[in-house]
């Protein structure tokens, strides 16, 4: 069995190691500025890749025709995808023996597009899973090879279910390809009716707002953490927010209302409240909320906007 591997974050880390021994090609973004602009990084699949050994081709547009030549004489069995993050041409698809199989992080057809994983989390979703699926032209359209399903956890932020999801890729992966590479496998149409649509993740996204359920914002809390982060606006400037509780229980107050400084720090919500556990204020570290409250000289009945 010979693999071309396509992927960038480290939603595809576990299959690729897994695999690693059928890989003969790893495809990846280029390297990018990190987070303050500085060097030029990776990507955590070009890391891993480098680790086991494995060649690695980085182009800014894999429809460009000297990368297809190059995934042309590779003369794979398939390619395998795993957030990838570039739509594929249907030359690049079509480059390998049994076509391109994708990876892909929703229970499709639902949450099509870049960020599956975030919006379900944003919408309150109970349950996930990935998707294993014959690639086609279209963004996620393509025949379902098979699913397995993940329930989340009432409490399950982004980046734990996002761990979770990419071992069960991994798993699925290992126990699918070969199937595939022999032909043995069935393919079932999606439902395009019933599909629904993840979009990219734009920091205004992770934006909480004080006049918002209290339920709603705790489930954008989720989604968004760790990246890109979620916070809000306070008269204290930018307040990161780095872990975060359901404030069950607690009297009703005007939204960005203080409730309690003991114990914790909860804040009412436009029908609810929310225990800010640990904060980032701007210009300084981490830490707990009742520290940051105590800190600003914040009493039960201030408000925080």
């Amino acid at each position: 069995m010979k693999l071309v591997f396509f992927g960038t974050s480290t939603f595809g880390v576990p299959a690729l190691r897994r695999l690693a021994g059928h890989v003969s090609l790893v495809v990846t973004q280029p390297d990018r500025p990190g987070r303050r602009g500085m060097r030029l990084q990776p990507s955590p699949i070009k890391e891993c890749a480098l680790e086991l050994g494995i060649r690695v081709e980085s182009p800014e547009k894999s429809r460009a025709p000297e990368f297809v030549e190059v995934l042309l004489a590779e003369e794979a069995d398939a390619l395998l995808v795993a957030a990838y993050g570039q739509i594929l041409s249907t030359k690049v698809l079509e480059s390998a023996k049994r076509g391109s199989i994708n990876l892909h992080g929703s229970i499709l057809p639902n949450y099509r597009g870049a960020a599956p994983v975030q919006r379900c989390l944003l919408n309150g979703e109970t349950e996930t899973g990935v998707t294993l699926m014959q690639m086609d032209k279209g963004m996620d359209t393509g025949d379902i090879i098979t699913i397995e399903r993940l329930a989340i956890g009432p409490d399950e932020t982004c980046g734990l279910l996002y761990d979770r999801l990419s071992d069960l890729a991994a798993d699925m992966a290992v126990d699918w390809m070969p199937r595939i590479v022999s032909g043995e496998y069935e393919r079932t149409p999606q439902e395009n009716d019933l599909a629904t649509y993840a979009g990219k993740v734009e920091k205004a996204d992770a934006e909480l707002s004080f006049d918002r359920t209290h339920e709603g914002e705790y489930n954008r809390f989720r989604a968004f953490q760790p990246n890109p982060g979620p916070f809000v606006r306070t008269r204290f400037g930018l307040l990161r927010l780095q872990a975060m509780k359901r404030g069950d229980g607690l009297p009703a107050a005007a939204p960005g209302t203080v409730l309690s400084t003991t114990g914790h720090l909860a804040v009412a919500f436009a029908d609810g409240a929310l225990l800010f556990e640990e904060v980032q204020p701007e210009g300084k570290k981490r830490m707990r909320g009742i520290d940051f409250a105590n800190g600003a000289h914040i009493r039960p009945g201030d408000r925080l906007l």
